[in-house]
């Protein structure tokens, strides 16, 4: 497949202090993408202090479908992923997060699923990963299942593993949605705020081997507490007007 064909799918990876994970998950994504459509990989560095920006120059060296943005400062998770989503050339988006916790591989079960759906659905259609078995500590376990029953309680969202970092979506869908932080928390209920429809496709879930996790868990809880409100909110604001054409 050649790379000079326009990308089919851009995969968006925010990363902050993730040196060594780098080169291994890019090496997956190339393995898993390479025969099968043509792709770009666009690496946000949110303002990382470690060795990232040097690994991720040495990335670009050896493959050339990566594209590499920075944050001179940390902006946090969501602002990393709007930062790619809008830089990315292609159509269709695939997130993963940088810890190499997602696998690779289980892109291709999202692509099946999207592609699946009827061509009037696939424009509004999100398709995010449920990880049924993941590889946290208890404690953290433990807190993003209370957080999946409180927002599935309060937004009526349905999805059992809302906060999953591996997602695809219509580059469009997204843009449609309302930016603020961590909102990569909530957007399944903001895609279905839009009148769009979110599928769950049951994913892999690796325990990390490098590197260290960059959320505390109570850290999560109260900001997620606060953010939860307003997605509320927004939600009981907003009207999805029917447009009808005069004769």
């Amino acid at each position: 497949m050649s790379e000079a064909e326009a990308p089919e799918l851009s995969v968006v990876v925010p990363v902050r202090n993730e040196a060594d994970n780098i080169l291994p998950l890019l090496r997956e994504i190339h393995v898993v993408l390479k025969t099968r459509m043509p792709f770009e990989v666009i690496y946000v560095d949110d303002g990382s202090t470690d060795s990232t920006p040097q690994v991720l120059k040495e990335a670009r060296r050896l493959y050339s479908r990566l594209v590499v943005l920075r944050h001179r400062e940390a902006c946090g998770q969501s602002q990393a992923v709007a930062t790619g989503i809008r830089a990315a050339r292609a159509p269709l988006i695939a997130t993963l997060d940088g810890d190499g916790q997602n696998d690779p591989a289980d892109l291709l079960r999202l692509l099946d699923c999207w592609r699946a759906a009827g061509e009037e659905v696939r424009p509004r259609l999100m398709v995010t990963g449920w990880r049924a078995n993941r590889r946290d500590d208890p404690l953290r376990r433990l807190s993003s299942k209370i957080a999946s029953l409180v927002r599935g309680s309060r937004l009526g969202e349905g999805i059992p593993d809302a906060g999953s970092g591996i997602k695809l979506l219509p580059r469009s869908l997204f843009l449609d949605l309302p930016y603020f932080d961590h909102m990569h928390r909530f957007m399944a209920a903001l895609v279905i705020r839009a009148g769009g429809r979110v599928e769950t496709v049951r994913v892999n879930h690796r325990p990390r081997e490098r590197g260290q996790s960059k959320y505390g868990v109570w850290d999560r809880l109260w900001v997620g507490l606060v953010d939860l409100v307003g997605v509320m909110w927004l939600i009981r604001r907003s009207r999805r007007p029917v447009i009808e054409s005069p004769e």
